[in-house]
């Protein structure tokens, strides 16, 4: 999706973003996908990031679910050690 429609959609249902907050990731198996680091949008730039939680899950740029494994592992020793 261009960044001309993505704009077009959210001045029509008139969405405001915080550009502080607000990233983006872009998931592919290619290592090339999506050289661009940021976007920018009127005058708001959205910053790229290799991974993220989402609802209590890690999501990767890769789609790989080995982080998503070490980070519940780590978490599970955490509270093992902590009694």
């Amino acid at each position: 999706m261009k960044s001309s429609t993505v704009r077009i959609i959210i001045i029509t249902i008139t969405i405001t973003t915080n550009a502080d907050k607000t990233k983006y990731m872009v998931m592919s198996r290619d290592q090339n996908a999506g050289r661009i680091q940021s976007v920018r949008i009127d005058n708001s730039t959205f910053e790229r990031v290799e991974g993220f939680k989402y609802l209590g899950k890690t999501l990767t740029n890769k789609n790989s679910i080995a982080e998503e494994i070490k980070s519940r592992l780590r978490s599970g020793n955490g509270c093992y050690h902590s009694v």
